[in-house]
């Protein structure tokens, strides 16, 4: 059993993200209340290190904090499977997609756009890309 403990800006620098952020998962209840030394400074143990990196890892592939509340529970509660896990997975990789086919139109419609202006010494009332941002939304 690995004893060594982390401090709460240890644990925050391994998981690349700030102290702040470890307090709010505290807070909302993601990672449990750690032991304190008599001075009530917070000391983490190993199994604090890896929740929060995997609470860092879920919300870098987009999870929200409540799919991650969820994918803690599976991890935490015996008797649940691989599949549910896997469904959650499924289910954010549409989400992305979704993302990603947003963003290439939005993509295209700003080249659209800026194809359309031929002179950028027009003054700003015969710009076309303002002319555009007007017109599409009357």
């Amino acid at each position: 059993m690995d004893l060594k403990l982390f401090t709460v800006g240890q644990v925050a620098k391994q998981a690349n993200c700030k102290v702040e952020t470890v307090h709010y998962y505290e807070k909302i209840g993601l990672i449990p209340n750690p032991a304190r030394t008599e001075g009530g400074h917070r000391q983490y143990n190993l199994d604090g290190v890896k929740r929060l990196n995997f609470i860092r890892q879920s919300r870098e592939l987009g999870f929200s904090i409540e799919q991650i509340r969820l994918l803690l529970k599976f991890v935490d509660e015996p008797n649940h499977l691989c599949g549910e896990v896997n469904s959650m997975v499924i289910e954010q990789t549409k989400i992305i997609d979704e993302k990603i086919n947003a963003l290439k139109k939005l993509n295209l419609a700003l080249k659209q756009m800026s194809n359309q202006c031929d002179d950028t010494n027009n003054s700003i009332d015969q710009c076309p890309i303002v002319d555009a941002l007007y017109n599409k939304y009357k």
